[in-house]
């Protein structure tokens, strides 16, 4: 995602995301925010029992978000304050390239906290495939020329987002639009929604 950023054009940030009420320059914004805690997180190491998993890490939200909550008002206002785009992307590869290497660094068995809950290294990480694969597909939602997430990713994201819905996408679904159909990033199809049968009903599942 760090070379999707990279390979951006100015005027690339300026274009809507995918995530309701932020350009793209805001959801960049976003994922320096995600690295910091990440470097945060993996130095916060705890004694105590692990209480979630890659998994149960999520919480499914009744509403989709409106871009009106005050830390996505604060995100705007903060990416706004770096006025040049080639600052965000300098501060992404810096934090994100960091993170990255404290991820590499790790032990996947020790216990970390974040946000009131204890949890694996391992498990942490894990969870943070969901939050940028779906990121990634956020960050491209109107660039069709920018670079998709791989595919190891978008796998790992449908098995995780398959377990939170407690059932599988139609084997016809490919991984990309599993993800953009069950987090509701795209309104399925006729055929579509025939396909998804009951688990239609239970869509989308706004994670967060």
């Amino acid at each position: 995602m760090r070379t999707a950023v990279a390979e951006l054009t100015d005027e690339d940030f300026a274009q809507p995301s995918g995530c309701t009420g932020w350009l793209v320059r805001d959801l960049v914004c976003h994922l320096v925010i995600d690295a910091q805690d990440v470097l945060i997180t993996l130095v916060t190491p705890t004694e105590a029992e692990p209480t979630r998993d890659a998994v149960t890490y999520w919480e499914v939200a009744e509403t989709p978000p409106t871009g009106a909550d005050p830390l996505d008002a604060l995100i705007v206002r903060l990416a706004a304050a770096y006025e040049e785009p080639w600052l965000l992307k300098f501060h992404l590869d810096d934090l994100g390239s960091a993170a990255g290497r404290a991820a590499e660094l790790a032990d996947p068995g020790v216990r970390v906290s974040t946000r009131d809950v204890v949890l694996t290294a391992g498990d942490y990480l894990s969870a943070y495939v969901l939050e940028w694969t779906l990121h990634h597909l956020d960050l491209i939602a109107h660039l069709p020329e920018a670079a998709e997430p791989p595919a190891e990713g978008l796998a790992r994201t449908r098995e995780m987002l398959e377990k939170i819905a407690g059932a599988k996408f139609p084997a016809s679904f490919s991984d990309k639009d599993a993800l953009l159909v069950g987090t509701g990033r795209r309104a399925p199809t006729e055929a579509e929604n025939a396909e998804l049968g009951e688990l239609a009903a239970e869509l989308p599942l706004i994670v967060g």
